[in-house]
């Protein structure tokens, strides 16, 4: 039976190794015991604890697996694919790190090593259903909403998290990088928030933020291309006025004897209010409007997804539109049916229709649904 190690044990990563276990062998590796503890609970996944900090580590716990699946906090997992890859595994990666994946493509060809990286929900999903279209239309415009927010609205700030507090934060932070008129514009992100109504849901606030990644470089024929982050109305103020006070800055300030980063006092305050609680359950809602020519009409698709929390199973939405997105990946890779060489962003899985097929199929499985319409003019 083939063999797959995963870094990372937090609520996403646990998830991942428990679905995976359901047709392979399956150790997952993480400094946390608490956390090794909870996946190990109840299933047939083997843990390891180690510092997943350090180089050598990671190449000596990979060293046995057919496969490496990366679910490490975004400031870890730039480092992290870089040893996967000198070690000359495969890898599915979801950690959603700031730097630029494209400057390990050679060392990856290199290697003969296949690296999937950002594959979540978005990025991820997103850019496969970008890359299947892209494929087979001409595309105009490509626009994605998502967000992922507690069923219960909590004051003050109405939002919990999956995963990082720190990776969040920087998202409100980081310039967020468009395509308006062929040309790449750069924004602040949180800016121009706009009311965007959902069914079932009601109406939610939309910023910009730094989505688009890879796309930019891969797709970039397509004129138009935004991606916008969807919080309950009045989340977004309370970040404008944090991120003004310097808040979310990383430059170290004195404070009495010690240098500390406001960003990371702020992350050790938010986390605790941002936490799901045990049981508290969570939804995640996505619409992924691709515009365009298709075999010389004008055509519109509009992909939506809304996930709940899993009840039976307590899994998180998020995990579960995250996490399964990357298993999908990750058998078929197992199964050799994905094996192109270097780095690869999930666009190009959606350029393979019978991959893109696969995803859809083991995400429907898993009862996470895309609905599609399709509207010509």
């Amino acid at each position: 039976m083939k063999s797959i190690i995963v870094l990372g044990a937090g609520l996403v990563g646990g998830v991942m190794a428990k679905d995976l276990s359901s047709f392979c062998e399956v150790t997952c590796a993480d400094i946390n015991e608490e956390n090794l503890r909870k996946v190990a609970l109840n299933s047939k996944v083997k843990t390891v604890k180690g510092d997943l900090t350090h180089h050598d580590t990671i190449r000596k716990l990979v060293d046995d697996f057919d496969l490496v699946v990366g679910a490490l906090p975004g400031f870890m997992g730039f480092h992290a694919l870089h040893s996967v890859i000198s070690a000359g595994k495969n890898i599915v990666d979801i950690s959603f790190f700031p730097e630029d994946p494209f400057l390990l493509d050679d060392l990856a060809k290199k290697n003969r090593v296949t690296a999937v990286t950002d594959c979540g929900v978005a990025p991820g999903m997103s850019n496969m259903i970008l890359g299947y279209h892209h494929k087979k239309m001409k595309v105009e415009s490509f626009e994605c909403l998502v967000g992922g927010l507690p069923v219960k609205r909590t004051w003050p700030y109405e939002y919990k998290v999956v995963f990082s507090a720190v990776d969040v934060i920087e998202e409100y932070k980081r310039p967020a990088r468009m395509i308006e008129n062929g040309k790449m514009v750069v924004k602040t992100a949180l800016s121009e928030p706009e009311f965007v109504d959902f069914d079932n849901v009601g109406t939610l606030e939309a910023f910009n933020t730094d989505g688009l990644r890879s796309v930019m470089r891969t797709m970039n024929d397509i004129p138009n291309m935004k991606e916008r982050t969807l919080r309950y109305p009045g989340h977004i103020e309370y970040m404008h006025v944090l991120r003004e006070t310097g808040f979310f800055d990383t430059t170290p300030v004195r404070i009495g004897n010690s240098d500390i980063r406001p960003i990371d006092f702020t992350a050790k305050l938010l986390f605790p209010l941002w936490k799901l609680k045990e049981g508290e359950e969570d939804f995640t809602v996505m619409r992924i409007t691709v515009k365009g020519t298709e075999k010389k009409n004008e055509v519109t698709y509009v992909y939506n997804l809304l996930d709940y929390y899993d009840r039976k199973n307590k899994v998180t939405s998020m995990a579960r539109t995250t996490g399964y997105t990357c298993t999908s990946v990750a058998q078929m890779m197992l199964e050799g049916k994905f094996n192109r060489k270097g780095i690869c962003p999930p666009e190009y899985l959606g350029e393979n229709e019978k991959c893109f097929n696969l995803v859809l199929e083991y995400l429907k499985k898993r009862k996470v649904v895309y609905d599609v319409s399709r509207k010509e003019g």
